[in-house]
């Protein structure tokens, strides 16, 4: 079984080699997608915010394959995400999940902005974020804010969710919550 610990661990070297502009990544070529035509194993599953500052496979030094990659505003967590994580620890296999937050989210500052109102638009979105600011009002700061979701994101993901939940409590899958940071490139795990 392949530890996701260790994959996270490679995951964050890469991200070194990312903040150093030193990218090692080597299989971004049509050979590689050829390679991969008919199937796909990747050793982590993503859920990163829609905000184009924010790739995955740019940040972490990846390549075609290596990454299942779920993106959506704010990484809200709604049914179909939540389904498109599952789908990549039951049927890929995958043994790490990122939970990958970020500085600058416009949906934290909307969030903070409209709160405890509900707008007529991005409601969906808004029920994914509001709990947090129902349980800490007291954020003044967007990036803490956000932090303090992707925490959240981890406890919605274990209640809601039994194929993440077993997997996890059976050893087979590790979550790891992270903040990627604008001013300096890096991801951190955060508790």
């Amino acid at each position: 079984m392949i530890d996701g610990k260790k994959e996270l661990e490679k995951l964050l070297r890469g991200n070194e080699n990312f903040v150093n502009g030193t990218p090692t990544a080597k299989n971004m070529c049509l050979e590689t997608l050829r390679k991969f035509a008919f199937h796909q194993e990747p050793y982590a599953v993503v859920l990163s915010c829609s905000d184009s500052r924010v790739v995955p496979e740019i940040i972490f030094d990846c390549g075609i394959g290596e990454l299942f990659v779920v993106r959506v505003a704010g990484i809200t967590a709604g049914p179909n995400v939540i389904e498109s994580l599952e789908y990549a620890v039951k049927k890929l296999h995958v043994p790490l999940l990122i939970l990958l937050g970020h500085d600058d989210c416009g949906v934290m500052k909307y969030a903070k902005d409209t709160y405890p109102e509900m707008p007529q638009h991005f409601q969906s979105i808004l029920k994914c974020v509001y709990p947090v600011l129902d349980k800490k009002e007291d954020i003044t700061c967007h990036n803490f804010f956000a932090q303090q979701h992707t925490i959240w994101v981890e406890d919605v993901l274990m209640e809601k969710s039994k194929i993440i939940k077993d997997a996890v409590e059976n050893g087979k899958l590790y979550i790891a919550k992270c903040h990627f940071d604008h001013s300096t490139g890096r991801v951190e795990e955060i508790n």
